[in-house]
Parts: C-alpha cells; structure tokens; sequence
C-alpha cells in the first residue's frame, strides 16, 4: 500500500462520508484557482495547511513527501514563463513580467495541489469508487477502476520483491547489471501482469460474476454542520481575499 493510502485508512476523518471531505478539498482547489493569487492563493495554502496539520491530523513528514512531487510539476511548469522566445531582444530572453507571472503560477498550483491532497489524505480510494455508481458513474467504469486499484498494488509489490531479490543476487553493482536488471524486472512485470489479470478473471467467473461487482461500502451520513462549517471556511477565505486585496498595495 503506498504512504498516501496508509495515511487515508488511519486518518482521523476516515469515518465521514467523501463529499464532506470532497467538499472541502475541492472547495479550496477551486478558490486556489479562481481567486487572485496574491493573497487568494496564499490564504488558500495556510488555510488547507493549517486543516492538514490540524484537525486532519496528517503527519507533516507524510505531507512533504506526497507533496513535494506535485510540487515539483509546479515549479516545471513556472520557469518557461520566466522566458520568452523569439523577441525583439534575442532568440531567448528574459520576459518583462515573467518572474510575476511565474510567481503567479506557482502560488495558484501549490494551493490547488494541496487542496487536492486534503481529499486524498483523507479519503481512501475504496470508499470513493463504489459511491461513483450512485453519482451516475456506469457500474462497468467503476468495475474497471476497482480492479485496476487493486492489480496495481499487487504489481507494485511484485515489483519491490524483484528488486529486493535482485540486488541480493548482486544485480545492481555495476551499471551494466543494473541495465540488465531493469529489463529483467519490466520483463517478468509484463508477463505477471497478464498472468494476475487472467488468475483474476478466472477468480470473479467462479464466483458467478454478472458483470457488477458489489462492495460492501462503510454506511456514513452526511454531517450538515461539517458541511456549514465548510461553506463558512470557504466563504471566510474569499471574504478576507478580496478584503485584503483592496487594502494591500
């Protein structure tokens, strides 16, 4: 299991229903994304960083590591604004606003991304997926992504006991053999990949499988005061948004 789905099964919201949690995250991905980034975005970061931390109860440690890879897409996706390419003062030069809207850019992705990862901390994949249906989602696209969840788990960790199993063969001393490894490990990933989606078939056809698969989903109510709760953090962060952008120069 990765680090981001450990974290959502001990969370200590596990327990409330996914649109509380849905409404919460995606309520500040969206004001990350639609209010000013300065100070819209900055107030959207402290105020999701301060739930995390706080009544989330997510591991500052958990959260760098999880976060630092979006993070990092955030950053790629900045520096090119930094630059422009075929102007009047050369082939590449430095953009007269780049370093504004690179900052711009960066402020309203790292907010977004941690709005996003509030929801993935909390909610694990398995309490999602078997509501889609209810939400309109066909019941075949939903089977689908519940197996997909589920095979990749056990090819991740086929994946580490391949590695592990090489490097104790001394398969990664030299470069050469570490080259070697790696085709051996893709290789013997294709070929378990099949054989695991075959077993699986056979598995669900012995057990009358009609093309719905049931899961016994964990029954939770709707909180209408978390849900008030969060309209007035929401509706906090763009009051005190727009606020600060008239007073702050």
């Amino acid at each position: 299991m990765l680090p981001i789905d450990a974290a959502a099964h001990s969370s200590r919201w596990r327990r409330r229903h996914p649109c509380e949690k849905a409404a919460l995250g995606f309520g500040l991905t969206l004001c990350a994304v639609c209010l000013p980034p300065w100070p819209g975005a900055v107030l959207v970061a402290a105020v999701t960083l301060a739930v995390l931390l706080g009544p989330a109860g997510v591991p500052g440690r958990q959260l760098w590591r999880a976060f630092r890879i979006p993070l990092g897409f955030c950053v790629t996706g900045a520096v090119p604004l930094l630059f422009e390419v075929g102007g009047a003062r050369g082939f590449v030069a430095l953009a007269p606003e780049g370093p504004l809207h690179a900052g711009e850019l960066l402020l309203r992705t790292s907010a977004a991304s941690l709005g996003v990862l509030l929801f993935a901390f909390t909610t694990p994949v398995s309490d999602v997926l078997p509501r889609l249906v209810r939400a309109g989602v066909p019941a075949p696209v939903v089977d689908v992504a519940l197996v997909m969840y589920r095979i990749s788990f056990l090819l991740l960790d086929s994946l580490a006991k391949i590695r592990q199993a090489q490097a104790a063969r001394l398969g990664l001393t030299t470069r050469a053999a570490t080259w070697r490894s790696l085709a051996g490990l893709g290789a013997t990933a294709f070929v378990r990949a099949f054989d695991r989606a075959q077993r699986l078939q056979t598995g669900l056809a012995g057990r009358g499988y009609d093309g719905t698969l049931r899961v016994l989903v964990p029954g939770a109510a709707v909180s209408r005061r978390f849900l008030a709760a969060t309209a007035g953090l929401l509706a906090g962060v763009v009051a005190l948004t727009l606020v600060l952008e008239r007073s702050l120069p």
